[in-house]
């Protein structure tokens, strides 16, 4: 895998900063960061500026699915920046993206093909 910076900004429908997240959760800039520490939420450096996918968000929230499926992608040594690539871009063996095939309720299916990868 390249380190290389998630700066595709079509890769997400809407791409939310730091800023933006405490507002749309009420809370405090350390408790989303301590969000992005326990693997419930993923950002990435988009245009220099740390940012996360919407689609990594259900009823303003983390979606519930992601940790899991984050926790085996850092395992298997990804960045936080390639996990995002990966989780947002198709995967030819689920016909979807990981993102997409978690919210299809696709959970199991997404962490055995996170978990072949090295």
């Amino acid at each position: 895998m390249s380190a290389a910076p998630v700066d595709d900004l079509t890769l997400s429908e809407r791409w939310l900063t730091v800023p933006e997240l405490v507002d749309l959760f009420s809370t405090s800039p350390g408790r989303i960061h301590r969000l992005f520490e326990e693997k419930t939420l993923l950002a990435a450096r988009v245009g220099g500026v740390l940012r996360v996918p919407s689609e990594f968000l259900e009823d303003r929230e983390p979606l519930p699915e992601l940790r899991g499926t984050l926790t085996v992608l850092s395992d298997n040594g990804f960045t936080d920046d390639e996990a995002v690539r990966w989780m947002l871009t198709v995967d030819e063996s689920m016909g979807v993206s990981p993102i997409a095939a978690l919210r299809a309720g696709r959970k199991a299916e997404v962490r055995r093909v996170a978990q072949s990868l090295l």
